[in-house]
């Protein structure tokens, strides 16, 4: 009867302690995850595998105790696309859990850590979310995240430049940026040298841009420093009705347009004219530069002069080429 009461008192122990997350200290680079209270021995093990039972089962998670967590991912919001999700969690019921982590400063509610637009979906259409639930400190909650979008594939450039900036604005060194994101650190410098210079509420106006790689956000960028354009004035040559890649392209041919505008234009040539003059002073024509060419003009009284010329001017351009020694 010992043993069984022993036993009865571990699993109520175990299941309080996996269902009820306990408070965590303020979120930082260094918080640690939970530890169990059991941490040797045959009843450590046990509770440990009563522990990763519970975070490997799905949960039904009412939606309004979930708040956001972790990077801002996506730069818009599809509204199409939405519609569509609803439609197939309408019809088929959520397939795909999303991942949540008990809130370190609010217990009893939760944190999404990957799963934001289904989550969205399920709030609209006031269905409780199927989601797994972890105990991760922020490190991990950043590296799932940046885990997921890598497995997903579908993040743009910009995206995976703009998470990474928040990554290390954040105090994250580049290793774990990289772990996050799965790309190694001349790949990061290259993402934060772009996210340095495209101010964020122009990125954030622009959107993902998934047809705009690297090269065509610093060209974005030098054209920015060579108009000495603010953010201001750049959001607010974009039209919210053009979708994302043509908000970019619009973007890039205004303020192309702008700057040609600012360059000095090139003086025009004034044609330059020289009088034909016959030996009495008579003028019988006229040469003219212009451009590059010179265009020789005749009177009408010439008296067959221009036709002599015409015939002849191969033989007076071989005389002038012997003359100068050609």
């Amino acid at each position: 009867m010992a043993r069984k009461n022993l036993l009865q008192g571990l699993m109520d122990e175990a299941k309080a302690g996996a269902d009820t997350p306990a408070p965590s200290p303020a979120p930082s680079a260094a918080t640690k995850p939970a530890t169990p209270r059991y941490k040797k021995g045959a009843i450590g093990a046990v509770s440990q595998s009563i522990a990763d039972l519970k975070s490997r089962s799905v949960s039904d998670i009412d939606v309004d105790l979930i708040d956001m967590a972790g990077n801002v991912d996506r730069l818009d919001h599809d509204e199409a696309d939405h519609k569509a999700l609803m439609q197939s969690i309408r019809d088929y019921g959520q397939q795909v859990p999303v991942l949540l982590r008990p809130n370190p400063e609010n217990p009893g509610r939760f944190q999404v850590v990957y799963g934001r637009r289904r989550l969205r979906a399920l709030k609209d259409l006031g269905i409780a979310a199927k989601a797994l639930i972890r105990d991760l400190d922020d490190r991990e909650l950043l590296i799932a995240q940046g885990q997921e979008n890598t497995a997903r594939k579908d993040l743009t450039f910009i995206e995976r430049a703009n998470f990474a900036r928040q990554m290390r604005d954040a105090g994250y060194d580049r290793k774990v940026i990289g772990d996050a994101l799965h790309v190694d650190k001349t790949v990061i410098s290259r993402m934060l040298t772009v996210a340095d210079l495209i101010p964020v509420e122009l990125i954030e106006a622009i959107g993902p841009a998934p047809a705009v790689g690297r090269d065509r956000w610093l060209a974005l960028s030098g054209l920015l420093e060579k108009t000495q354009m603010g953010a201001e004035e750049a959001v607010a040559l974009i039209s919210p009705k053009e979708s994302s890649d043509q908000r970019f392209k619009s973007l890039l041919m205004q303020i192309e347009a702008k700057l040609a505008a600012r360059a000095p234009s090139k003086p025009k040539k004034t044609p330059t004219a020289h009088p034909l003059k016959d030996a009495v002073g008579a003028e019988f024509g006229r040469v003219t530069w212009s451009g590059g060419k010179m265009v020789v003009t005749f009177k009408e009284e010439t008296d067959g002069f221009d036709d002599w010329l015409l015939k002849n001017l191969s033989e007076i351009h071989q005389n002038w080429k012997n003359q100068s020694g050609e």
